[in-house]
């Protein structure tokens, strides 16, 4: 089973680009972030033509998740357990089970600076992913895919000196990550490539991308059960080039039965 994901900063203008990277890389299953669509201008059709099953959880402008499948997409729930009755919450959360797995595709809000209200709300909706997370069962078959805007260490930084204690690599952002490991899950890129200055996001501005100023944010975090299986992992940086380009590449994960 191949699971992807890739915040693709509007799918409207990213379409084309999906459709391409979907044709040669296969993935079974693609978790998407930031598609800046409402539900009903969600192109499921579009998918539906390559194969692809599709449930989408958007706003309009802003935010927007979704999980597209070949291999069944069953029991689709948007949000937190406890966020049935907040009608004020946010396009940044979405299930489905896929071939038995239960898959999550979260975009973590950006925080945007130290300090500000805006990262007190990054830290307060990480604490809640934690505390949906412990509802559920760590021997089952759990991945949580997508953007966390979080660089959990150095490693993952270009340079950790210059970006110190600022948003995306503070000690409380990165202690959250943490947290979600501790109940049972594995950043599972990182279980198979230990090698520092290997990113999925550049900044558009200043030639980041080629170079190599990047952060690794995009995560797929598995329970130990399908961790077990990971057998291949790669950050697509080809899907980073070319004619408005995403700035993020996508992450994909083969699980293999041994």
């Amino acid at each position: 089973m191949r699971i992807a994901t890739w915040n693709v900063n509007s799918l409207k203008i990213r379409l084309p680009k999906v459709e391409e990277w979907l044709a040669y890389a296969q993935p079974d299953v693609l978790c998407m972030q930031e598609t800046k669509l409402a539900d009903s201008a969600f192109p499921a059709l579009a998918f539906s033509a390559l194969g692809y099953e599709s449930a989408h959880c958007g706003e309009g402008r802003w935010n927007g998740v979704a999980i597209v499948s070949r291999v069944g997409l069953d029991d689709v729930a948007a949000g937190f357990s406890d966020q049935a009755e907040d009608e004020t919450a946010e396009a940044r959360l979405l299930w489905a089970t896929c071939a038995g797995v239960r898959v999550g595709s979260v975009y973590v809000p950006n925080g945007r600076q130290v300090g500000t209200e805006h990262y007190e709300a990054k830290l307060a909706w990480l604490d809640r992913l934690h505390r949906h997370v412990q509802t559920c069962d760590p021997a089952s078959d759990m991945v949580i895919c997508g953007d966390f805007n979080v660089a959990p260490e150095d490693r993952d930084v270009w340079d950790p000196a210059k970006l110190h204690c600022g948003t995306h690599i503070s000690p409380p952002e990165r202690e959250a990550v943490a947290a979600l490991k501790s109940w049972g899950l594995s950043d599972v890129f990182r279980q198979i490539y230990p090698d520092s200055g290997v990113y999925s996001w550049w900044d558009y501005r200043a030639g980041d991308f080629h170079q190599g100023r990047g952060l690794r944010i995009d995560l797929v975090l598995a329970t130990k059960s399908l961790a077990d299986k990971a057998t291949w992992a790669l950050i697509d940086r080809q899907a980073r080039k070319g004619k408005l380009p995403s700035d993020h590449a996508p992450l994909l994960v083969d699980f293999i039965d041994q």
